[in-house]
């Protein structure tokens, strides 16, 4: 059981925007901090309530429990949308596997008509698989995914506020048709000897990420460089982290926070439920003009150039999805791979 004392990461109370103009101006504050000096933060009286915490948590524990033959079912390689489960080791993070198991899905749209001019982009838009012996699974992540959305887009237009912008600034990148995104993961334990990446040291490419804990420790954020810190489970609260979006339309004003998972020891694990708002697929991330006292303050995105990030969504989105899947890439998207193989390389 991992502690929940003294927690290295700022703790934010959404409620405050409801409270006076005093508790207001002091969370504006507040949330320019976190995100500028650390990128992350706990979010607490966020409005999703404990029982559909807890119903999305046993439900994923009960899809973890599924046999593999039934997971495989729906497994990604089945979705040109990179929508399903992965076995642990499945997917890369700058190139070497990460040891957890998971289940993507996304918004539940149809998927796009696929032409020789459309940008193959246009594939990621789809409906997800859902396993036939879990039928409470599907209503219960669409539900959180619609109440993570609303949370998600409260904040974002509170950051607006946060730097003195209009409130809608970021309305038109997240548009109508928003990319919302949910993972559930399960970390096993596993040997030190073997090695320790639950997931590898990374960005977010979004514009803001959730994160639901159980009460195991393992996610680490690089506060400084090679200082990492545990992000300690701290009930009923949310981790959130700000995307390399962010970053890009605020010219580094915010911070996109490298961070990774160091997996549980033997017999034990850890389980997690992500979940990502990123912008309209078709969107370009322009920078915004900040007033002059903050934009004095914008360090300039900071890109990895084993990772270039791009200004078009869709294809910043896809291209990391195809590094991460390079088993789906293949399947579904061979003509991007020989067209871009500078990007994903």
């Amino acid at each position: 059981m991992s502690t929940t004392s003294n927690p290295a990461l700022p703790i934010l109370d959404l409620s405050q925007l409801d409270g006076s103009a005093t508790d207001r101006v002091a969370f504006l504050s507040q949330l320019r901090h976190a995100a500028r000096e650390i990128g992350f933060f706990y979010l607490i009286n966020h409005g999703v309530s404990p029982d559909l915490q807890q119903a999305v948590q046993d439900e994923a524990r009960r899809f973890f429990a599924l046999p593999d033959a039934e997971k495989q079912k729906v497994a990604m390689i089945h979705s040109p949308h990179f929508r399903g489960y992965n076995r642990a080791a499945s997917e890369l993070t700058r190139g070497k596997p990460d040891w957890r198991e998971q289940f993507d899905l996304g918004a539940e749209r149809p998927a796009l008509p696929v032409g020789q001019n459309e940008p193959g982009w246009h594939r990621l838009q789809g409906p997800n698989l859902w396993p036939e012996s879990l039928p409470e699974l599907k209503p219960t992540l669409l539900q959180f995914q619609r109440e993570m959305t609303a949370v998600a887009l409260k904040l974002l237009r509170t950051f607006a506020e946060a730097l003195a912008l209009p409130e809608d600034s970021f309305d038109p990148l997240y548009g109508s048709k928003p990319n919302e995104h949910i993972k559930l993961i399960r970390y096993p334990g596993q040997q030190s000897t073997v090695g320790d990446q639950g997931v590898g040291a990374h960005k977010d490419s979004g514009f803001l990420s959730f994160l639901l804990q159980d009460q195991q420790k393992g996610l680490q954020v690089e506060v400084t460089p090679d200082n990492w810190v545990d992000a300690v489970p701290l009930p009923g609260s949310f981790v959130v982290n700000i995307g390399e979006l962010l970053e890009l339309a605020t010219n580094g004003y915010l911070r996109a926070t490298v961070h990774r998972v160091v997996s549980p020891p033997p017999n034990e694990e850890r389980l997690s439920i992500a979940f990502f708002l990123g912008a309209q697929l078709d969107a370009v991330v322009p920078v915004y003009a900040l007033p002059p006292e903050l934009a004095r303050e914008a360090h300039g995105p900071e890109s990895d150039p084993r990772n270039p990030l791009l200004r078009d969504v869709g294809w910043n989105y896809l291209k990391g999805r195809l590094r991460s899947h390079p088993d789906v890439a293949e399947r579904y998207y061979p003509d991007v791979l020989r067209n871009s193989a500078e990007l994903i390389a």
